[in-house]
């Protein structure tokens, strides 16, 4: 499902680091040894309803769930830029609180129809196939553009995230910078 942003603030020359978060931030910050503030990009839920963000979120710390998907349209409507490689998020659970650090690895955009086998097996929903991601996300971006006054079609432009885990807040070894090591989970 695609990521909700909570309380994202970021503009090209000011990053702000959600207080809700500066602690998780600051823990991992300190397993790196440097701040990389200036890649954060926001802290974020998935999907738009308790149950489903909190299973997504466990997927991601499984390992399982390393990818994401939302309408271009909803970024637009937040006036929000499109993440892009090296963009650092947290990943929270619906109530707010923060699970682990994801860092964006790719971002391609394509049609609703275009998504493909292997993108819907790495976003690691349900039993993985296409034909559930589609279910999935028909009625996912069919209530978002229900919200943004817009008709969901399979033409409509889908920003298809990939994305590795770089920070668990339970055990700060997993954390890495960027390209300078493996991630907790794959591309």
């Amino acid at each position: 499902m695609t990521a909700t942003p909570l309380d994202r603030m970021h503009t090209p020359s000011i990053v702000v680091i959600p207080p809700s978060i500066r602690p998780f931030w600051n823990k991992f910050t300190a397993s790196l040894g440097h701040d990389p503030s200036d890649h954060f990009y926001e802290a974020f839920h998935f999907d738009d309803n308790a149950q489903s963000a909190d299973e997504l979120a466990a997927l991601v710390l499984a390992g399982k769930k390393r990818a994401t998907a939302a309408l271009v349209w909803a970024y637009e409507s937040e006036g929000k830029p499109i993440p892009k490689p090296g963009d650092l998020s947290v990943v929270t659970l619906f109530s707010g609180e923060p699970v682990c650090v994801i860092e964006t690895r790719d971002i391609k955009i394509v049609p609703f129809s275009e998504v493909d086998e292997d993108f819907a097996a790495t976003e690691g929903e349900g039993d993985g196939t296409l034909v559930y991601w589609q279910r999935a996300h028909t009625a996912f971006f069919g209530r978002e553009c229900q919200r943004l006054g817009r008709e969901f079609s399979v033409r409509a432009p889908v920003v298809c995230e990939r994305f590795a885990v770089v920070f668990r807040g339970t055990d700060r070894t997993e954390a890495q910078s960027g390209s300078g090591g493996a991630p907790a989970a794959g591309p």
